[in-house]
């Protein structure tokens, strides 16, 4: 087979989720209904922490960065699909597949920290309440949000350029509704065994530090509340970090079961699949998790709703 380096090759097919013409249009209807809960939901909590000043506190800083970085990984993948089931065309330029898999990679480094940070959060209020915003200041809070955001950067700069340096051969299509790397690489000619090493090292050293502090944070949160004295204390102490424990358990648990399916199937069509249980649901979901399940961000969003003050 003709191999071709990188810059002989202008695009690529993205075959999607199925290749039944009569799915297309449920999918179509189905991914932007996805899409719009996604990007609305995410924007109202968003509006709702800008616009409630007792919101601006360290805990809703970072869930309004959650949000907005909901709404960049969403964007970045599923308009693209709906453009392209829309006009009957799977193409997708090499240099958008390029852009799509350094944006995916930057979005999912910095919700991995983002989420750590959000621990580390629980953790002081809940095991130091009395140094809570002596340690958790502002100052703090934006550097945690900017050393994340330029690890997220390089790390995606740098397998993107090493995507850059492969050469690829006359099969161009990928089995996937966007241009996730693995597959990328898997349609290389020449030897992908530095890209490999590189997205194992880079997994095991990004996903396994902030797992361990999320670990860290809640092993030490369980430790206090179970020495609170009163039944009611512990409740109001766990009940703090309900959401985000879901939130941590859709994110890994969704991320974790795509792993699990690339080891069990031989079906690149079915990795694509169970790919949406992580590249979209989560996405989708955190809104109506912090929504719906907190009572300062379920009052402030009535009120962003009527302009009636809600009593909970």
């Amino acid at each position: 087979m003709e191999s071709r380096n990188q810059t002989d090759v202008s695009e690529f097919f993205l075959l999607g989720l199925t290749d039944n013409p009569g799915l297309q249009p449920l999918l179509l209807c189905l991914f932007l209904a996805m899409y719009l809960i996604t990007f609305l939901g995410n924007l109202l909590i968003i509006l709702a922490v800008l616009s409630d000043s007792h919101l601006h506190t360290p805990m809703y800083f970072f869930v309004s960065n959650l949000s907005l970085t909901d709404i960049c990984m969403s964007t970045t993948t599923i308009p693209k699909m709906l453009v392209n089931i829309q006009a009957q065309n799977q193409s997708i330029t090499y240099a958008g597949c390029l852009i799509q898999i350094y944006l995916v990679l930057v979005f999912e480094c910095f919700e991995n920290f983002l989420l750590a940070a959000m621990a580390c959060d629980r953790y002081v209020a809940i095991c130091h309440p009395l140094r809570y915003l002596i340690i958790m200041n502002p100052q703090l809070c934006v550097l945690l949000i900017l050393l994340s955001l330029c690890i997220s950067a390089v790390v995606g700069l740098l397998h993107s350029l090493m995507v850059l340096r492969l050469s690829f051969c006359e099969d161009l299509e990928i089995p996937h509704f966007f241009c996730e790397l693995a597959q990328v690489i898997k349609l290389a000619c020449s030897v992908t065994l530095i890209n490999n090493i590189l997205i194992y090292c880079v997994a095991s050293l990004l996903g396994g530090i902030p797992l361990s502090g999320i670990i860290f944070s809640y092993t030490q949160i369980v430790s206090s509340v179970l020495r609170m004295p009163s039944a009611g204390a512990k409740f109001k102490a766990f009940s703090t970090c309900v959401s985000h424990l879901l939130v941590v358990l859709l994110f890994y648990g969704t991320g974790f079961g795509v792993y699990i399916s690339s080891i069990v199937t031989d079906s690149s069509r079915k990795i694509a699949v169970a790919s949406v249980m992580y590249i979209v649901v989560p996405q989708m979901m955190n809104p109506f998790i912090y929504g719906l399940r907190n009572r300062d961000m379920k009052g402030t969003l009535r009120k962003l709703f009527s302009g009636i003050p809600s009593f909970v």
